[in-house]
């Protein structure tokens, strides 16, 4: 009988309000997570950003985020969310370099991960990310899960929170010891999906089999 206790972790990107109520219920069962910001898209307050399914997405404000994201891990998603496959190179570099330092001025600490805008990567991508001083890199990609990855410049999530099978790959992860999954908060447009969620993160939270872990850790020899 496998004892092993798995980690789970998350990550939630774009830090809009929605994260508000998000943190709220991570906090309320002492869940970890990691957010993926683009600092140079956040103004000195909150700002209306798109529409999505009927409702009004806003980006958090700058006098905001250190009071949200407080106890919690924040990572770059670059420095304004462009198709960084599509820039030049020395364009993809200072996205990449200059958001993970915005990053670490304004929060204080360091930044060890990334989330790749779109999920669009490359091996010149990985490559600038490493260099930039990234432990590790995020896809949007569920379908070759494993843990650790070949690259982890290159590591795919085990599944979107909304995915329908959420909890049986839950317990697939068991066989890799680390189960991850992400996305973005403003996706869920109603109280029914919130309950939802809330229902998942009480299911894992009371799990003896699991912990909480941080993303970054898991690549940090010194962890």
């Amino acid at each position: 009988m496998n004892t092993k206790i798995m980690t789970v972790v998350q990550c939630w990107d774009d830090g809009v309000t929605t994260d508000i109520r998000l943190t709220e219920v991570l906090r309320r069962y002492g869940a970890k997570a990691s957010f993926n910001l683009c600092f140079g898209l956040h103004e000195k307050h909150r700002s209306f950003r798109w529409r999505h399914r009927d409702s009004d997405v806003f980006r958090l404000g700058r006098d905001e985020l250190r009071g949200v994201y407080d106890g919690f891990t924040v990572a770059n998603h670059s420095m304004t969310h462009p198709r960084l496959d599509l820039l030049p190179e020395d364009e993809a570099r200072r996205e990449i370099v200059e958001g993970r330092e915005a990053l670490q001025q304004h929060f204080g600490q360091r930044v060890a991960g990334f989330a790749y805008p779109f999920g669009a990567h490359s091996d010149t991508l990985m490559r600038l990310v490493r260099e930039a001083g990234h432990t590790y890199a995020r896809t949007i990609e569920s379908d070759d899960y494993r843990f650790p990855p070949d690259d982890a410049m290159l590591f795919h999530p085990c599944c979107h929170f909304l995915a329908p099978d959420l909890l049986q790959r839950y317990e697939s992860a068991r066989e890799w010891g680390v189960f991850y999954f992400w996305g973005h908060s403003y996706e869920m447009v109603a109280d029914s999906m919130w309950d939802e969620f809330e229902r998942v993160i009480e299911t894992i939270s009371a799990d003896q089999g699991s912990r909480w872990g941080d993303l970054e850790a898991l690549f940090d020899d010194s962890a």
